[in-house]
């Protein structure tokens, strides 16, 4: 399978479902990654213009550590907007390009405004990527809509699994490449006294216990018409 997986933000993937995605690599299926933001308000002291840069740029290593191939829509935070044609675009052409059998994103009530607009950006494009006559002029050929499931919420906050993923053999791969994100984890490590990579493994592990494995993550399936499949399609 070709596997999609959006988040809004360049460490977000990483946090949430890449246990899961290295398990797709190691079972030999396509793995993609995209980042709507380029994530260039995270921090205190470094500067928007230099940060971008920096975080695009720890997004790529954490895809390379796994084996995934990486996008980005580049688009500053705090302005992912479903509503803008040119974003939707962006990533149309991605999806065209990936041809994939599963996307992956936020849920809908995520906790913040670019992790929800990142998830009606994903339900429009997906969309406009199988109609024939949009964007006919750049010369791809359509993507049919395909399956979309939701990853969990920073914390596990406000999110019910109705389905799970033993990543308990992957737990390590993840957080190295969530270790990737230097200027997150520094940050959070000096600015809020937070360990990032330990908070992201305890939040793991609480979806392990709740399915009887060391470490897991949780999806819920989008529901909505053509979206659903009769297969299996989380590994």
């Amino acid at each position: 399978m070709n596997i999609l997986a959006v988040g809004a933000h360049p460490d977000d993937l990483e946090i949430a479902c890449y246990g899961t995605l290295i398990k797709y690599i190691h079972a030999g299926h396509s793995v993609n990654v995209c980042h709507v933001s380029n994530g260039n308000l995270g921090h205190v002291e470094i500067l928007p213009d230099e940060l971008a840069k920096i975080r695009t740029k720890e997004a790529e290593k954490a895809a390379r550590m796994i084996g995934a191939k990486h996008y980005t829509l580049d688009v500053d935070d705090q302005y992912v907007d479903s509503s803008k044609d040119e974003q939707v675009l962006k990533l149309v052409r991605v999806i065209r390009e990936v041809q994939p059998d599963l996307i992956i994103t936020h849920y809908h009530r995520d906790y913040h405004r670019d992790h929800m607009e990142t998830y009606r950006l994903v339900f429009r494009a997906t969309c406009c990527a199988s109609l024939s006559h949009y964007d006919s002029e750049y010369g791809q050929k359509i993507a049919p809509i395909c399956p979309l499931y939701l990853m969990d919420t920073l914390a596990n906050a406000g999110f019910e699994p109705t389905e799970y993923v033993d990543i308990s053999d992957t737990i390590d791969l993840k957080l190295k490449a969530l270790s990737a994100h230097e200027s997150q984890i520094t940050w959070m490590k000096e600015h809020d006294k937070v360990d990032f990579v330990e908070f992201v493994s305890n939040c793991s592990a609480v979806r392990g216990y709740q399915c009887g494995v060391s470490f897991a993550e949780g999806f819920r399936a989008d529901m909505n018409y053509g979206r659903m499949t009769t297969k299996r399609v989380l590994p």
